[in-house]
């Protein structure tokens, strides 16, 4: 074989650190970018959080549609700094020194004071169900003994107040020199169940509700038919069938249903009213208000980060030397890089949302039943961007609306077809289907058979079958146990 040269063309693509940065990024929920920027800021000195920006007199001069990008100046913004932009970032220039700033907001968040935003309330810590059990237990007569069990007991509850692992567990977990048998194990648990709540330290709900109604007055109306039915015929009476629980038990349908009315007064789950798990507020990435006759989208001034280049440092990159001046250097390149990509992902959320909130204007001002079919594909088409970079953004980013906070991924939805050629979304048709039901008789519940045929005379052809899927979706129980439950 003779030895030859040979030419070939080929095109590939190659992610970039900074493109591969600025898609981590964008697919990070709001709390998520923050511990991410921080750990960042930590390791780079260039970079650095602007707490205070509104005492910063140099942005305070900046013009607020610079600061606080809005979906009619993205566009603009975007065109103007063309392909020559990229040229621009990669040899340092064009990035501004002041931190971003989203704060000038013409979106009201509720209150128009601000001169206490600084004061983090600072709430007691919530006493847990144990702690208040061993509150209880110190107060009580137990000896030495009854106390270590009692201990044990109350730390093995679970947050609804139950003793799931039973006494076998508890019994295992007590120390050896104790040698306690499981009869005394209970003995102590039967005490600890007429703690405040009453019921707790059940092994089951039938257990719970039997402690509970023990502690009624004798003379209380229906408590004694109360416990036969829970002792025996709990499970038809979770299916509210009256009349063979008057048959069971040998009397009036009268004094069934009211001893059923006794029964759902007491507390399934004791432990619940002392759970301490934090309540999880969202914070909405994107506001949709009303502006005359359009919806106008702009962002969350709180949620966006607020980060700058370090003043102080930028300065000594003059007068550093040698190595510490190449790594100096190459901090600043990753700072003003990371800076890039934050103004790249505000605007690239907010295009995407500002394209939903056109698509689905009749959602916000109508309701669900007025929600459009969408999919992550016409949303890409009218931004110009590819089905995953929409994918990345709408994930746990949350758009507040006067009709609540969503996650953007809400808005997606697919089509059922309409009789006129049209097509309607899924969270439409369950809007109906919740719609229907709410206003059925409550003796003759629509099946879902009937609630197909309802939605098929309003145009929509939907098979029984996928009203049932959606049924099931939204927890709404069948036409038998709806009746039975009325």
């Amino acid at each position: 074989m003779k030895p030859a040269l040979q030419f070939r063309l080929h095109q590939q693509l190659t992610l970039t650190p900074q493109l591969q940065q600025a898609i981590r990024l964008l697919q990070l929920s709001q709390l998520e970018l923050e511990a991410e920027l921080r750990q960042i800021a930590e390791s780079n000195p260039l970079l650095e959080f602007a707490e205070e920006v509104e005492d910063d007199e140099t942005v305070d001069n900046v013009d607020a549609e610079s600061e606080y990008p809005s979906a009619e100046n993205v566009a603009a913004s975007s065109s103007e700094r063309g392909d020559d932009d990229a040229g621009d970032w990669a040899d340092g220039g064009g990035v501004a020194e002041a931190p971003i700033d989203f704060s000038s907001s013409s979106v009201s968040t509720g209150s128009s004071s601000r001169n206490d935003e600084d004061f983090e309330p600072q709430n007691a810590a919530p006493e847990t169900l144990q702690q208040h059990l061993l509150w209880q237990l110190n107060l009580a007569s137990f000896n030495p003994r009854q106390h270590l069990i009692a201990t044990v007991l109350i730390d093995a509850l679970n947050p609804a107040g139950y003793l799931a692992e039973g006494l076998e567990a508890v019994l295992a977990a007590l120390p050896a020199h104790l040698a306690a048998t499981l009869d005394e194990v209970d003995a102590v648990r039967r005490q600890l169940q007429g703690f405040d709540p009453a019921g707790v330290g059940s092994l089951d709900l039938r257990d719970c509700l039997r402690v509970q109604l023990e502690q009624f007055d004798p003379d209380t109306p229906q408590r004694d038919l109360a416990l036969r039915m829970v002792d025996t015929e709990l499970e038809l009476l979770a299916r509210n069938d009256i009349p063979r629980l008057a048959r069971r038990l040998r009397a009036s349908e009268d004094d069934v249903a009211a001893a059923a009315v006794l029964i759902r007064s007491l507390d399934p789950r004791p432990g619940a009213a002392l759970d301490a798990t934090p309540v999880e507020y969202v914070a909405p990435d994107v506001y949709a208000v009303r502006d005359g006759s359009r919806w106008r989208v702009s962002l969350n001034p709180d949620a966006q980060p607020r980060l700058g280049l370090n003043q102080h440092y930028c300065g000594l990159i003059a007068r550093a030397r040698g190595e510490d001046a190449s790594w100096m250097r190459g901090q600043l390149q990753e700072a003003r890089w990371l800076i890039k990509s934050l103004e790249s992902r505000a605007e690239t959320l907010l295009k995407v949302a500002d394209a939903i909130v056109r698509r689905q204007s009749a959602f916000l001002d109508y309701g669900p039943e007025a929600m459009h079919p969408l999919v992550l594909r016409e949303v890409a088409e009218e931004v110009g961007m590819h089905e995953s970079t929409i994918s990345r953004v709408t994930t746990r980013k949350y758009l507040h609306t006067p009709r609540g906070t969503f996650e953007l991924k809400y808005f997606f939805s697919s089509g059922v077809s309409t009789e006129d050629g049209g097509s309607a979304s899924a969270t439409a048709i369950q809007a109906m289907l919740r719609k229907l039901i709410d206003a059925e008789d409550a003796r003759k519940p629509l099946s879902d058979q009937a609630i197909a045929e309802e939605l098929q005379r309003k145009g929509i052809q939907v098979a029984r079958r996928t009203v049932a899927k959606y049924r099931e979706g939204l927890r709404i129980p069948t036409s038998s146990e709806r009746q039975r439950a009325s």
